[in-house]
């Protein structure tokens, strides 16, 4: 029975950037008709990071003045457990948000966190105690980029897997997750936004990386490289931000600034293209969702207007498009599509392609909203750069 429900409580976690798989995926108590009632809220500071649930906790990672700040609040009541805090310098150069942009990720009851400089932090779940520090500008060179640094840290095994950008070979990295240590580095492509991801092929591991340059496919143990697959823009904005998505041998690969997505099959050990092209679902920051067959997400640039659409896997067939929400993110939950606007409004719609037609709507925010929700136990989490805040979503 404890085991059950141990398993239960696991299920409705949201440990880290996108979900427990990493999809954007909610799988836990979920029901269109919400009232959408807000339960709590919570100061925030600086930053663009979602938050992690994992034991009954939000884990928020943002900043304070000159420190950067990982914190655990209690899920059902919104009240501080802990804090860990550390000095921070970083100075953004475009005037946007000076905090943290990676998601916090929560395995084997240590919380791991990326702050905007590159600071790689692992504490305790339960106390917040720093278990080890790594600083990935003096250890690998990790360079500033456009943003600072984003990678939302992916654990596998014994490592914590990294897209930083560092040099001398040193683009993608897998971390001792106890110890903070070296276990392997390779390449030397700058990161861009992207956060990698794991796919199981063949009775294998894949780590999916999506560097500025493109797609790398990494063995997440030894850190051999088994193909890299450029999809880049010409243009020096490049970011490549959107998350690879992965289902059986396919992963989808999406970007703006003219690049475009692209689905690949790399049963074989290197990619074959489905199909590609800029018309379909270029995504500037936010990954799409896959259900039945069907992606959904937002295409085009983040500050000339988006269109929320609906794609066909298999073909990158358009089946519907709508413009005028802004740019946004997209989740699944139920089988329906719970869309959050930049503008703060969250809106619910069955992921269907026939149509988009909204059956709930309800105002969250009434500030800028970048960062993803999380969501469990029925709880949608939505983070904007000076409130965290809980709503109903049973």
């Amino acid at each position: 029975m404890a085991a059950t429900t141990a398993m239960l409580a696991a299920a409705q976690d949201w440990p880290q950037h996108l979900g427990p798989k990493r999809n954007g995926v909610y799988a836990g108590p979920f029901s269109e008709k919400t009232d959408g009632k807000r339960l709590w809220k919570h100061a925030a500071g600086a930053g663009f990071s979602s938050v992690a649930v994992a034991g009954g906790r939000v884990i928020a990672f943002h900043r304070l003045n000159d420190e950067e700040i990982i914190e655990a609040i209690d899920a059902a009541t919104g009240t501080t457990q802990w804090k860990h805090a550390y000095h921070t310098g970083y100075r953004d150069d475009f005037g946007f948000s000076e905090g943290p942009r990676a998601t916090p990720a929560v395995d084997g009851g240590n919380v791991y966190t990326y702050g905007a400089e590159g600071m790689l932090t692992c504490v305790r779940l339960d106390t917040g105690k720093r278990v080890w520090q790594l600083d990935a500008r003096k250890e690998f060179g990790v360079r500033k980029e456009f943003f600072g640094a984003a990678c939302n840290p992916l654990v596998h095994g014994g490592s914590v897997l990294m897209n930083i950008g560092g040099a001398n070979g040193a683009g993608i990295v897998a971390i001792e997750k106890l110890t903070g240590k070296t276990r392997w580095k390779a390449l030397s492509s700058e990161a861009g936004y992207a956060s990698p991801t794991l796919a199981a092929i063949g009775g294998a591991d894949h780590a999916l990386f999506f560097t500025r340059d493109g797609l790398v496919d990494a063995d997440p143990s030894t850190g051999k490289i088994r193909f890299e697959h450029r999809w880049r823009s010409r243009s020096q904005a490049s970011v490549n931000a959107a998350t690879p998505l992965a289902h059986g041998s396919q992963v989808f690969i999406t970007a703006s600034y003219g690049t475009g997505a692209a689905l690949l099959d790399i049963a074989q050990g290197k990619p074959k293209v489905i199909w590609s092209g800029d018309d379909s679902l270029s995504a500037h920051y936010a990954t799409p969702v896959l259900h039945e067959g069907h992606l959904y997400g937002f295409d085009g640039r983040q500050e000339m207007g988006q269109e929320l659409r609906c794609v066909e896997w298999s073909t990158g067939k358009v089946k519907w498009s709508v413009p005028g929400l802004r740019a946004g993110t997209v989740t699944l939950a139920g089988g329906n599509l719970v869309v959050l606007t930049e503008g703060g409004e969250a809106q619910i719609a069955p992921a269907s392609p026939a149509a988009y037609k909204p059956v709930k709507k309800f105002r969250v925010a009434e500030s800028l909203v970048r960062a993803y929700p999380a969501f469990s136990d029925g709880r949608m989490f939505v983070r904007t750069e000076s409130e965290l805040a809980a709503w109903n979503v049973k």
